[in-house]
């Protein structure tokens, strides 16, 4: 059961579990706040802990609200795109054939059929990330599979636009938001672990927390960059 409690203009969803301490989270995009008390935590003392850190939950919220936000793409000759972390600037020729893309240290090649607009150029460019996240992630679930001693049985990608990845870890399937091809492959390889330490325990409790610590001791600082990292133009929501 999830109540809601109100400080100042601040909304927090306060959840109860079986955890034996607090975790206090202010969630990108949009700074919603999130508070998990041990079961037997009464509503007023979850508030008063809260109050102890609104400096903090403040100061988080800035920092999102003043995070760099990608300008809405077009898919237009030398715009600015980004594949694992490097800036490429695009081309754009027209061809009556399939359209393909082509990519070289320091351009992104789309070639498609006169007339094609720009939805059309978006899908083929959509297309095109879940190609390059197929060739990379395969490699990264098979490493990591003896490490944490769990199988994955499958994985999707997908435009997500309020998490890098989910898990269901009853299937053993995990979910990867395409947007991740425009990530340094570091930062793919921490969503991709993340989320298969959700398959020993679908949580975030503080079990869930040492299981990544042990194997992937620079996890916070993964999570701190790719958050920093710009945004998606679009309005994300719940």
């Amino acid at each position: 059961m999830t109540e809601t409690i109100q400080i100042g203009e601040i909304l927090i969803q306060v959840t109860r579990k079986a955890i034996k301490n607090v975790h206090l989270s202010v969630h990108p995009p949009d700074g919603r706040v999130t508070l998990v008390a041990p079961t037997a935590t009464r509503l007023d003392v979850a508030r008063a802990y809260a109050i102890s850190r609104l400096g903090w939950i403040r100061e988080q919220q800035e920092k999102l609200r003043n995070q760099a936000r990608e300008t809405p793409r077009q898919f237009i000759e030398r715009e600015s795109h980004f594949i694992w972390g490097r800036r490429h600037l695009m081309t754009i020729k027209y061809a009556e054939a399939k359209p393909f893309v082509a990519l070289d240290h320091k351009r992104i090649t789309l070639t498609v059929r006169p007339g094609a607009n720009a939805e059309k150029r978006a899908e083929i460019i959509h297309e095109w990330h879940k190609s390059l996240l197929h060739e990379v992630v395969p490699s990264i679930i098979q490493k990591w599979q003896p490490k944490l001693k769990v199988h994955v049985s499958s994985y999707f990608l997908q435009r997500m636009k309020t998490k890098w990845g989910s898990c269901n870890h009853r299937d053993c399937h995990i979910r990867l938001n395409t947007e991740l091809v425009k990530k340094p492959k570091d930062l793919l390889e921490y969503v991709i672990v993340h989320e298969m330490v959700h398959l020993l325990e679908p949580t975030h409790s503080e079990r869930f927390i040492a299981i990544l610590q042990k194997h992937y001791p620079t996890w916070r600082e993964a999570r701190a960059e790719l958050n920093e990292l710009p945004l998606s133009a679009e309005e994300w929501r719940e």
